[in-house]
């Protein structure tokens, strides 16, 4: 639900523009738990995957790397001409003000990029609706939050024919891991308690 929040915002602030050729900053609070903050770069995947972007950027305003300019500086090596700062944020504050005061400064040192400041979350019917959903799941004991970005639960672009579909393995077969024919069975000691294949 926020990823399509999020697609919302970006998409009011560049209209007209052809996605293709538009790279997105993605900035969280940042914390000191990497943890947290590899969630914001699972974020950042998720927002890319099936939304035409020219790539997705994650970073941090504050206590963790990288830092907005450092990421607008990266999308300018990488030669984007368009870039949107979505801050990833319900509510308005320093931190955002911080955001959009940063991307600012690189646009005015880099007038030849366009730099956009998507707007925050916000008060919206979304942000409403997943309240009410958490709430549901939490007072009937059928919490489903880690599923929020399951292809096989939730429509994603590019994925919505797997909602509902049962997952099931594939192979890949041009992949060098899966050319060989012994029994992974073989390769556990018990005495060592890992895979004596990686020896």
């Amino acid at each position: 639900m926020l990823l399509s929040i999020l697609e919302g915002r970006i998409a009011a602030s560049s209209k007209g523009c052809d996605l293709s050729d538009t790279h997105i900053v993605l900035v969280g609070r940042g914390s000191t738990d990497p943890d947290a903050n590899a969630e914001l770069t699972k974020v950042a995947r998720l927002l890319w995957e099936g939304r035409g972007y020219a790539g997705v950027e994650p970073c941090f305003i504050s206590l963790a790397e990288p830092s907005v300019p450092s990421a607008l500086n990266r999308v300018r090596l990488l030669g984007a001409r368009r870039v949107v700062v979505a801050p990833y944020f319900l509510f308005s504050g320093v931190l955002p003000d911080r955001i959009a005061a940063q991307s600012h400064g690189f646009a005015a040192q880099h007038p030849h990029i366009d730099v956009r400041v998507a707007g925050l979350i916000g008060d919206c019917d979304g942000l409403a609706d997943l309240v009410i959903e958490r709430y549901w799941e939490a007072t009937r004991g059928d919490i489903r939050m880690n599923c929020d970005t399951c292809a096989y639960r939730t429509a994603l672009p590019g994925f919505a024919d797997k909602v509902g579909r049962p997952q099931t393995p594939h192979d890949h077969p041009h992949d060098p891991a899966h050319t060989h024919t012994h029994n992974h069975a073989d390769d556990w000691s018990p005495a060592h308690g890992r895979d004596q294949s990686l020896k």
